[in-house]
Parts: C-alpha cells; sequence; structure tokens
C-alpha cells in the first residue's frame, strides 16, 4: 500500500458539502489533483440542509444536471403573518427546486468520483502541519492548498487561524415521507416572534413528500431548542399535515447569519461555504452563495497553479459575497421585530414590494427562505 505520508495532492478540500463539491470540481476541471475529505460514511445522513434550491442555482451551476427524480419546481411563496393570514407571492420567471436532499448529496458524491476526484469517505480532518509548498495532513499526505468546506464549526479554520462564525440561527426541520400539501405549488413560510424570533418556520412539498422547518436566533441566554411540534399544532391543518403522522426523519443544527468571517483565507488555505460564512443573513440562503464561491476558489487555485494566476487567497476575498444591506436587514430585524406590523400589513403592497425582493431576488436581495436552513 501506498504511504499516506508520501502521497502529494495540489488540493485537498475538507468536506463534502455544496460549496465543498463545486471546489473541488472546478479544481478537477482544472487538471489538479484533488481529494475530498467527507467525516461521513454516506453523504446523504445526518444532514443540516433544507436543500432547497434557487433558480440561479438551478440553471447556471452544475446542480442543473440534477436528475429530475431528485428534484421537484415550486413556482410561489405562500408568507403567512402572526395572525395566520397570508398572501401569495409569485414572479412569472422565478421559481424554486425542493429536492430529495439525501438523494442530492449521494449524486454529487458520484459527480465527484466520476470527474477524477479522490473521495474519502469516513476520513475525518484531524489535524495538519504547514510544510514549504503547502500542507502535510494528518493520515493523508501533503497537498498545496487546504479547503475547509467543513461547516459552521471548521476545524480547518480552527487550525488554520482564520475567522470563525460567530452569528447563528438554530434551526430543526421534520420531514413527512409521502405526506402532501393542501397547496403543493408554494413554499409555506410563517413570521411568529414566539416562535421563531429572528427567524420563520417554513414548509415545502418535496419528491419524497413534505418538510416542515422551524429556526430562531441562536443566543446564549436562549435556552433550548425552536418548538417544531407548537408550530406543527398551529399550522398543521391548514397545509394538510395529518397530527397521527409522525415525522420519518429529523435535521437540526446550526446555520451562520452573520455574513463572510474575516479573515477567510491565508496562503495556502481558503475557507468557503458554512466554515466562511457564505450565507445570506437575512434569509439563510446559501446553496447558490455557497456553489458560487466554492467554484471561485477551485478555479482561482487550478489557475494559479497551472499558469501562474492571481493568488488565490485574494481571489477568494474578492468573490466573497459582502451582504451590506443584509446585514442591516438582519440588525434591525433582531432588534425590532414585532408581530402586529406584520398582522396589519399582510396583503398589502409594502410588504408585498418587500417580500417580492427577498424570495424573488429582485434588486439582488434574497437566497431563499430556507435555501440553508437548518
Amino acid at each position: 500500500m501506498a504511504d499516506p505520508a508520501r502521497t502529494r495532492w495540489d488540493l485537498v478540500v475538507v468536506g463534502a458539502s455544496f460549496a465543498g463539491a463545486a471546489c473541488a470540481l472546478a479544481a478537477r476541471r482544472g487538471g489538479l489533483r484533488v481529494c475530498v475529505l467527507e467525516r461521513k460514511r454516506d453523504p446523504g445522513i445526518r444532514l443540516h440542509t433544507t436543500g432547497i434550491i434557487v433558480r440561479e442555482a438551478a440553471e447556471g451551476t452544475a446542480l442543473a444536471g440534477l436528475p429530475a427524480a431528485l428534484v421537484r419546481r415550486i413556482d410561489g411563496v405562500r408568507l403567512y403573518a402572526p395572525n395566520l393570514r397570508s398572501m401569495g407571492l409569485n414572479r412569472h420567471d422565478y421559481y424554486f427546486l425542493a429536492t430529495d436532499t439525501p438523494g442530492v448529496m449521494r449524486w454529487l458524491a458520484s459527480e465527484l468520483e466520476r470527474s477524477g476526484v479522490e473521495l474519502r469517505l469516513m476520513q475525518s480532518f484531524t489535524d495538519a502541519r504547514r510544510t514549504t509548498g503547502g500542507w502535510q495532513v494528518d493520515g493523508l499526505g501533503s497537498c498545496r492548498w487546504l479547503v475547509g468546506a467543513d461547516g459552521a464549526k471548521s476545524r480547518v479554520a480552527m487550525r488554520a487561524g482564520l475567522g470563525r462564525v460567530r452569528e447563528f440561527l438554530y434551526g430543526v426541520e421534520h420531514e413527512f415521507e409521502g405526506a402532501a400539501l393542501c397547496e403543493p405549488e408554494r413554499l409555506h413560510c410563517f413570521i411568529d416572534r414566539g416562535l421563531a424570533p429572528g427567524y420563520i418556520g417554513w414548509a415545502a412539498q418535496n419528491p419524497r413528500g413534505m418538510q416542515l422547518g422551524l429556526a430562531f436566533r441562536h443566543r446564549q441566554n436562549r435556552a433550548g431548542v425552536p418548538d417544531i411540534e407548537r408550530l406543527r399544532r398551529r399550522v398543521g391543518e391548514r397545509l394538510g399535515l395529518d397530527p397521527a403522522v409522525s415525522p420519518s426523519a429529523t435535521r437540526a443544527g446550526l446555520i451562520p447569519c452573520g455574513g463572510p468571517v474575516r479573515p477567510l483565507a491565508a496562503p495556502g488555505v481558503i475557507l468557503t461555504g458554512d466554515a466562511a460564512g457564505i450565507v445570506s443573513p437575512v434569509t439563510a440562503g446559501g446553496i447558490h452563495s455557497a456553489w458560487r464561491h466554492g467554484e471561485a476558489v477551485g478555479t482561482a487555485i487550478a489557475l494559479h497553479l497551472r499558469s501562474g494566476g492571481p493568488d488565490p487567497a485574494i481571489a477568494a476575498e474578492r468573490a466573497a459575497p459582502r451582504f451590506r444591506g443584509k446585514r442591516l436587514l438582519r440588525e434591525a430585524f433582531d432588534r425590532l421585530q414585532c408581530d402586529w406590523p406584520f398582522d396589519a400589513l399582510i396583503g398589502t403592497p409594502p410588504l408585498r414590494w418587500a417580500a417580492e425582493r427577498i424570495y424573488f431576488h429582485a434588486r439582488g436581495a434574497g437566497g431563499g427562505p430556507a435555501g440553508r436552513a437548518p
């Protein structure tokens, strides 16, 4: 057997997430020798993502190649005020894709292997040491560049002394295999400060059934987890969810909501995806932003190593979305959220105008309400 200590890679990516997969695929297209470490034995288990994909990702990335059986198109949104009055939102040229998320992650893993990426399942990143011209990764070998796509609690960030995610949402989602929403062509979103301070609840029809989720702003003085059973009691009958049906799967986890960390790169090492905070501070939509950033990082590393292109660390910083306006909206929502304005304004032109700019990317705003949560 080959001695791991002598194995040489151009790029090692930690985490087979959307961002990690995008980075690895782009680097492989550039001719690099790439290895992806994934601590799980199956990329489709223990997920922290709803897998709702916005149109930009569905059409403008490799996710356009997703098998039809893994996606379900959603053409609109229904937004509920705390008193459960609602309004429908549509834009004729916009849609979301709800996915069989475990299936999507397994498909991505197969795409990595098909492209020639070395995918190491059940291999965690434990430590790495700087060497001349790169890194020595414990149990793997050496590499010229190291990319951390290993989540909001990134071990790569910790080891490399890069920025750490400090602001989070905490989300819980239940999936009900075989269940059907009363209005399956819409993404249902619930505003309620008592249930979801700093965020929302949501429901969507996916290819396998129905998903129902709830998230709130994570704070040290906020004990417990989102009360998703209370949300279900409030809205389950309205959605068409049989109260006797138990969830077939549960997802839960922390979601970054503070914008990109600083620094997210240094010589020989870059963060992307959740590890870099590449998630909208307002909507927690992250798949499209994470894919674009991961792809930019992989492309920059390949150009640098193959043809002397610019420093990839600089390219990674420049490619990170700034979210300046969304940071202000996040701060305002955290500080000023009240239920009565939504009860009063639901269905009115001002709230419709604002909601369309969040949900449908009008003027570049938004990222889908549950694109990365939980």
